[in-house]
This record gives C-alpha cells, structure tokens and sequence, in this order.
C-alpha cells in the first residue's frame, strides 16, 4: 500500500512507511561508516516540497539535514544522541504539510 504520509530509506535498502520515533530510533541505530551511512526521510509522492536526511560522521556523531522549501527552511545540524535525534525528526516531520490530512482546527469554548 505505502505510506500514507512518508517513508523512511536507509542506504543498505530498508525501508519504513510512516514511522514512529523508535522505528527511527531503531534505523539510526544501525547506521555505520561502511555500508549504510545514511537515512533519508520524505514524502511518497514524485517531487516532495521536504525531506531530512541523517548520515554518520567520520570523525563521530551525526547530521541532521532538514530542509523544506514551502516555508524557505534549511538547517543543518550536528548530534550525537540518535535518541534526541529521533525525537527532534518526529517532532519536525509532525509539522509538516501533508495533503489529504485532516487539518487541525482550534475551537474556543
């Protein structure tokens, strides 16, 4: 079926359709500096408008790219925790755009 709103690749070829933070968590864990050096997470559809990617470091830790260009974003950043790392991509990808999904709506009581 697919994701219903992005997926997650991984350089060694696995893949997660609209994963949760420990599924993340999980695919960061096995990033090495021989053959899968790097996640990538974006929407499923032909030209995603976002994406962020993690790649180990050679000298160790991580980056982080994040980079959205419907609100002119991108940032590049340097970590070491795949935990916070996990956490900060959840978070962010939570307020991105994704058509189809219901939108939120604030009500005053």
């Amino acid at each position: 079926m697919g994701a219903q709103y992005y997926g997650a690749d991984s350089e060694n070829g696995n893949r997660i359709d609209d994963p949760s933070e420990d599924a993340l968590f999980m695919m960061l864990s096995d990033l090495n500096n021989s053959d899968n050096t790097f996640v990538v997470v974006q929407p499923d559809e032909d030209d995603p408008l976002w994406f962020a990617s993690v790649s180990v470091l050679d000298e160790g830790g991580y980056e982080t790219v994040r980079r959205d260009t419907s609100r002119n974003e991108h940032k590049v950043i340097t970590e070491t925790s795949i935990n916070d790392i996990a956490r900060d991509l959840t978070i962010w990808m939570a307020a991105r755009d994704f058509p189809g999904r219901p939108t939120r709506q604030v009500t005053d009581f």
